[in-house]
């Protein structure tokens, strides 16, 4: 098997999905629309179709995912949780009389902030429904660890980032903290992954930092090491960062300028649907192209390898005062390409602004290799050379 990573088309919204060497599969996000529900809606791609077409069935024939990061609790992050993915202990299961389409996935790991757990009370950080039942979920797998002492599949779960006043006390065997390196997944360590926890930082209670937890700054970031081979000689890295914008960049250049390769990628899902906010504090609208950039935060972005795969999970990109996508940030994420040949793709245009498919790459041992994309345009030029001619 090759390790793949796929993008789906959904809109300003993220959903991603990682599958290592050993079919070990990691969730993104997940943002299922109503639209995309709709058998009568023609438009709106079908994404949760693409997304069960590479999932993995357990003995029972349910669908699972080894785990699934939330790297925010906003509804373009969650949307689709309650519809599609089972909540609750395993025993509770009851969709095995369903055909497979109408089953709902299985969760067998939870990651998630903490950050999850107080959201909800901040008035203009209000949740949506989805992102209520996932934090209830949360709780629920939080408290049957405590309980027991160890979880099994369908009960894990593993919080991202330390809280504040001890709330995260005696969950040592299931926290990472911002900064540390990890490579275990459902429970079982894998030499075909190790992923280095950049953010969420631990909460304080000053003023700075009440600004910074703000809900798009309190995104997880994670950068994925991932084994092309099985000997583990060629690795590659995906960096994923939720909704962070430029405050969160400029601080991990503050703590990583020394030691730039920790930020560096082969590819990358831009921020916050390749928002200018993520490069600059100026208002693209209102400024535009005398907008500033934050070198701090172009230089945390700009550590793109040779050969380096730029992703915006959003709608298409116009050459207008949109925001986001925002026209602007593509070009300095194709500045950032040039140098290194690199490649924007954008999954709302791919491989066609009327037709959007899922962006597949595969991480070969030479190194990611867009290749769903390629078909798909190759396919269409067949077509379009074989169509009749008129006149």
């Amino acid at each position: 098997m090759t390790p793949t990573l796929s993008f789906f088309p959904v809109g300003n919204g993220d959903m991603a999905l990682l599958r290592l060497l050993d079919g070990t599969t990691f969730l993104i996000d997940c943002n299922i629309r109503k639209a995309a529900d709709d058998p009568a809606d023609k438009e709106t791609r079908d994404v949760a179709k693409d997304l069960r077409a590479r999932l993995p069935r357990d003995a029972n024939g349910r669908p699972y995912v080894d785990a699934f990061l939330l790297s925010h609790p906003d509804k373009d992050h969650c949307s689709g949780l309650c519809t599609h993915f089972q909540l609750g202990a395993l025993e509770d299961y009851g969709d095995d009389g369903k055909p497979d389409a109408e089953k709902k996935i299985v969760i067998r790991e939870m990651w998630s902030s903490p950050i999850v757990f107080r959201r909800a009370h901040k008035i203009h950080h209000v949740l949506c429904d989805d992102a209520k039942a996932w934090a209830a979920e949360a709780r629920r797998r939080v408290k049957h660890f405590r309980n027991n002492g160890w979880a099994g599949e369908g009960d894990r779960i593993l919080i991202l980032g330390e809280d504040k006043d001890g709330k995260t006390d005696g969950l040592e065997a299931i926290l990472i903290r911002s900064g540390e390196r990890f490579s275990k997944v459902n429970g079982v360590s894998s030499s075909y992954f190790s992923a280095h926890l950049l953010a969420p930082s631990l909460v304080c209670d000053d003023d700075e930092e009440d600004e910074l937890r703000a809900k798009n700054q309190s995104s997880v970031i994670l950068n994925f090491e991932i084994a092309a081979t099985a000997v583990g000689m060629n690795q590659y890295r995906f960096l994923t960062a939720g909704d962070a914008e430029v405050a969160i960049w400029e601080r991990l250049w503050d703590r990583y300028k020394d030691e730039p390769e920790v930020l560096a990628y082969d590819i990358l899902e831009t921020p916050h649907h390749c928002s200018w906010h993520v490069f600059s504090y100026d208002s693209w609208s209102d400024c535009g192209e005398d907008a500033e950039v934050s070198e701090k935060a172009r230089s945390a972005l700009g550590q793109a390898r040779h050969g380096a795969k730029i992703i915006a999970s959003s709608k298409p990109i116009r050459d207008d005062d949109g925001d986001p996508p925002c026209t602007r940030a593509k070009r300095e994420y194709e500045s950032i390409l040039d140098p290194v040949f690199g490649k924007f793709l954008c999954t709302g245009e791919t491989p066609f602004t009327w037709a959007p498919a899922p962006i597949d790459i595969e991480i070969q041992a030479a190194g990611p290799k867009v290749r769903a994309v390629e078909a798909a345009t190759a396919a269409a030029a067949t077509a379009a050379a074989a169509a009749p001619r008129a006149g």
